[in-house]
């Protein structure tokens, strides 16, 4: 990676690290909630997060409130690597961009070729369109260094593309009725945010501040209240502060990350991850939502990202990640079926009235997830270190 300057690969290397061990600790919560789901706990758990709190239960505030401060991580991410890191510009952004467009679209497909016989359960199409980037370098980081530095910059950019499809997803197609009032409110509150950006307010506390009353208004818009923090992490100055010298931006994503990765996301993983067995007969394996997510994870998105790779480079589009090999490559592609935290999310928006098909979900996610993480190592850890000729067209 030679092309980084040696703070720019500090700042990757602490981040990816950071990640890796959140997602490390949302495995083990996503173990411990089935655990606790499957056990005598398991009413306590399941009544604990129907308890009522200020109008809303226990498990809309983790899903409609905490997991806002998520997004608000995601959008900063996104906006970060767009203007100054690993999507800065046009060559950088082929690669992981059409890989990820590949990863979104083909799991999708998968999806609905198993769900097109169910009209109800046809929502649930862009369940496996997403990537879980900490659970993906969770696994990359048990391999250590048999994985080189540019993969990983590479899935850490391809999977923020890919969130950034999934917020587009989100808003396009899991809104509810719209309270225009309440749409007028927020637009109004944006347009104060960006007004503060372009007049160089550089203090966060206004920003925060103002956040939360669009995180309220988006709420009682109809749109999905999560989607204010993009808003809010978009209006975020990245220019450095002249009287601090840092950039505000960085600020706030260096403050937040480590309550995202290790607080935040493995509440969210608990809450939402927990399904109980009780009945369970194999033959849910073969109903459609759960076998269509896992197709979607497991084979949707390694030919989508390994087939539109292998065609970018060929086609001279873009290059091989520097010292990556075709089937490290490969062995990506298969991680990026890990979807668990987006996925999870997304299915709970596509079935919000019913608790049955968001377990199928739950289900499906976790079987897709799991085959894709395992089998992904294991062609990791049989890849030659070597870097092998790019493919040529």
């Amino acid at each position: 990676m030679s092309s980084l300057r040696p703070a720019q690969q500090s700042f990757i290397r602490r981040f990816i690290a950071s990640e890796a061990t959140g997602g490390i600790v949302l495995m083990v919560v996503a173990v411990l909630a089935l655990l606790v789901a499957n056990s005598p706990l398991s009413d306590a758990y399941f009544a604990g997060l129907h308890v009522y709190v200020g109008g809303l239960s226990v498990l809309h505030w983790i899903n409609d409130g905490l997991m806002a401060v998520f997004f608000l991580m995601v959008g900063l991410e996104i906006k970060r690597e767009a203007l100054t890191g690993q999507l800065a510009t046009w060559p950088q952004r082929v690669l992981p961009g059409l890989a990820a467009l590949g990863g979104m679209v083909a799991p999708a497909l998968a999806y609905l070729i198993f769900n097109a016989g169910s009209p109800e359960t046809l929502r649930g199409w862009a369940i496996p369109a997403a990537t879980d980037i900490a659970f993906a370098l969770g696994v990359l980081s048990l391999l250590g260094s048999r994985v080189p530095l540019s993969l990983k910059i590479f899935l850490t950019a391809l999977a923020v593309i890919d969130d950034l499809g999934a917020v587009v997803i989100i808003a396009l197609f899991y809104t509810a009725n719209l309270n225009v009032l309440a749409l007028g409110g927020a637009i109004a509150v944006t347009a104060v945010l960006i007004l503060m950006n372009r007049r160089g307010f550089h203090n966060l506390a206004p920003y925060l501040l103002l956040g939360l009353v669009l995180w309220f208004l988006v709420l009682m818009s109809g749109i999905h209240a999560t989607l204010a923090g993009v808003v809010l992490a978009l209006t975020i100055p990245l220019a450095v502060d002249p009287r601090l010298g840092d950039s505000s931006l960085i600020r706030l994503e260096h403050a937040i990350h480590p309550w995202v990765a290790f607080l935040i996301v493995p509440i969210f993983g608990f809450a939402n991850a927990g399904v109980s067995f009780a009945g369970f007969t194999p033959s849910v394996l073969l109903q459609p939502v759960p076998l269509g997510i896992a197709a979607g994870l497991f084979l949707g998105k390694q030919v989508g990202i390994f087939t539109v790779a292998v065609l970018s480079i060929r086609l001279g589009l873009a290059r091989l990640p520097e010292g990556a090999s075709w089937r490290q490559v490969y062995g990506v592609a298969l991680l990026c079926g890990i979807g668990f935290t987006m996925s999870l999310f997304i299915g709970l928006l596509a079935f919000p009235a019913s608790p049955g098909l968001q377990d199928e979900v739950k289900i499906g996610v976790m079987m897709g997830s799991l085959l894709s993480g395992v089998v992904g190592a294991l062609v990791l850890v049989a890849a030659p270190a070597r870097k092998l000729a790019p493919v040529r067209g």
